[in-house]
């Protein structure tokens, strides 16, 4: 018993770091792999999570640094994606060490009582939470590194910084952080995309092409009785270069007509001129089930009436196939 409770008293947060740009799907398989030795895992889209390990510690008899090992291990041999694994007592700590590791991957566990000694030599832009404004506020006071940041009065920081942050700040370079690991599936998302055959730069080719992904996406998000909360376009070039944008829509919604305003917005945005595209990708974002989120009675009859003629096309589609209503149709009954 005593010695389960020194585990509790040491380090218990693993922060998590995943290869940047990692593919969503396999970000999920990563959290499945946390899930497998914490049932308390916080996912923090796009790219990392938190696990607690004060239940897995007793569960599995081991230590912090032994269970971040055993993570890297599993996801390297089962996913092939190396992971950064910082361990500490708090939140802050533990997301401090995971960017502190060089390389793709690696563990680094701070003991309770090390916290201090080993925070404080850092530069201050290393502590979790300080963004660069802040760190060039604190620079510019002469506060280099976290051990000052931890030595100067709580006042001082505050007019640096504004109350709440001045605050936060202190806290967290003297290892004081009481935020708890949340438990936090990553939201429901879904995609679909299109490739052209050949390098395109014709924009209504390009636009013909979005369009289909709309009624793509609008017509499984129906199927399945979900909406989304948020569009992302994602636009490949020839070359290997990306572009990528995320917007929440106005209201969520799984309607032709919504989900096309926002991807022609998004395609806007990208600003095309002459880059050559060589596929599209459609995601709708933040999912919920749709009998849970209240629609809002539209005063619009011509809205309306497209969305009856969206009923009927979705009947005709799960009648005789997707093809069976093809975009330009939908187009010409938009516009």
């Amino acid at each position: 018993m005593a010695a389960a409770e020194d585990q509790v008293r040491t380090s218990s947060v693993m922060h998590v770091r995943c290869p940047e740009r990692l593919p969503e799907e396999v970000f999920r398989q990563v959290l499945e792999q946390c899930a497998e030795l914490s049932p308390t895992v916080q996912a923090l889209p796009p790219s990392a999570a938190l696990v607690e390990l004060k239940g897995a510690l007793r569960y599995h008899g081991t230590d912090a640094r032994r269970l971040g090992e055993v993570l890297r291990v599993r996801t390297l041999s089962r996913l092939g994606v190396d992971v950064r694994v910082g361990i500490g007592p708090t939140v802050t700590v533990a997301a401090t060490a995971s960017a502190q590791l060089d390389g793709p991957g690696g563990v680094l566990a701070v003991e309770r009582e090390q916290v201090l000694d080993w925070l404080g030599p850092l530069p201050v832009e290393a502590l979790h939470g300080i963004g660069p404004k802040q760190a060039a506020a604190l620079r510019e006071y002469g506060v280099h590194c976290v051990g000052l940041l931890a030595a100067v009065p709580p006042a001082t920081v505050q007019r640096l910084l504004g109350g709440r942050a001045g605050r936060l700040a202190v806290d967290r370079a003297r290892g004081i952080d009481p935020c708890p690991v949340t438990p936090r599936a990553l939201p429901a998302s879904t995609s679909v995309r299109h490739t052209f055959a050949q390098h395109t730069l014709d924009g209504a080719v390009v636009r013909g092409a979005l369009l289909e992904l709309v009624v793509r996406l609008g017509l499984q998000l129906r199927d399945r009785g979900q909406v989304a909360r948020g569009l992302t376009l994602a636009l490949r070039f020839a070359g290997g270069t990306a572009w990528e944008k995320t917007r929440r829509l106005p209201e969520a919604s799984a309607h032709e007509d919504d989900l096309r305003t926002m991807a022609y917005r998004l395609i806007d945005a990208a600003g095309l001129q002459r880059g050559r595209l060589t596929g599209l990708l459609l995601k709708g974002e933040d999912l919920a089930d749709a009998d849970q989120v209240a629609e809002q009675v539209s005063l619009d009859r011509a809205r309306e009436d497209r969305l009856v003629a969206e009923a009927v096309s979705d009947r005709i589609r799960r009648k005789f196939g997707p093809g069976a209503i093809g975009p330009a149709a939908t187009f010409r009954h938009a516009s």
